[in-house]
């Protein structure tokens, strides 16, 4: 039934793409919208004290949700993996999930997504959400590091009214990084192999134009809230995951 209803989701969105063109969140946000924006307040109020019920993704006891957000090789990926050794957290990320799905055989979705990865665009909300939320409900765990998401204020309201009411969130996680720095690593990974497509230099200019005008507004409006833990992801990927580890620990996990 779930895979029924995840399809159908996905199917709609690919129609809105084909006959009315979905449209991306602007490109700068102000902070009034931000400020003034409904669904992010009850974004933010949910906390693990509120009455816990069976929802249905997993269990009785609603999932920890741990946002991972960073621009483009900032190193999320790897210290993700760290995280799920030390913390025994699920890793899902936005991106992979996009990723596999543009690549599975016989996708209904795989062109519109490979069209906006392409061109470092943000691939609709909808779509994304249903990803995360199937992969979450496959996975029967209870503690979820979401890498890549929200992206954008499109990104964060399309969350609450799908997954807001789901899931215990906790903080973001940030991995802070200079623009030169995050591009030498990109241009080295694609260089290896790693087999993205969108690790060439007209690709990753996009999606930093992309991150600076829409994930970094989402990041400032979470830290006015005082839920984001900031790390600075600049040096080697060991010295960066004790402080990781440090404000794991210190938050209880």
């Amino acid at each position: 039934m779930w895979r029924a209803l995840a399809r159908t989701t996905l199917r709609a969105v690919a129609n809105d793409c084909g006959s009315q063109g979905v449209g991306l969140a602007p490109s700068a946000l102000t902070q009034q919208q931000l400020r003034h924006s409904k669904a992010s307040k009850r974004f933010i109020t949910t906390t693990s004290t509120a009455p816990q019920h069976n929802i249905g993704i997993m269990s009785v006891e609603k999932p920890k949700v741990v946002f991972v957000l960073g621009g483009p090789g900032a190193g999320k990926g790897t210290q993700c993996s760290r995280i799920v050794d030390r913390f025994q957290f699920t890793h899902l990320s936005a991106g992979d999930l996009l990723r596999e799905e543009r690549s599975r055989e016989g996708s209904e979705f795989g062109n519109l997504i490979e069209d906006y990865i392409r061109n470092g665009k943000i691939v609709p909300v909808e779509v994304t959400c249903s990803l995360l939320e199937n992969a979450m409900k496959a996975s029967g765990k209870s503690r979820f590091l979401i890498d890549g998401f929200p992206r954008n204020q499109d990104n964060l309201d399309g969350w609450n009214r799908q997954m807001s009411e789901k899931v215990d969130f906790q903080f973001v996680l940030f991995f802070d990084c200079g623009e030169d720095v995050c591009v030498k690593r990109c241009l080295g990974r694609g260089q290896s192999g790693s087999g993205r497509t969108d690790d060439n230099l007209e690709s990753l200019k996009k999606r930093i134009s992309t991150y600076n005008n829409d994930s970094l507004p989402i990041i400032k409006f979470f830290e006015g809230a005082g839920q984001v833990k900031r790390i600075d992801a600049s040096p080697d990927a060991e010295e960066v995951f004790g402080e990781v580890e440090k404000i794991l620990v210190a938050s209880g996990f």
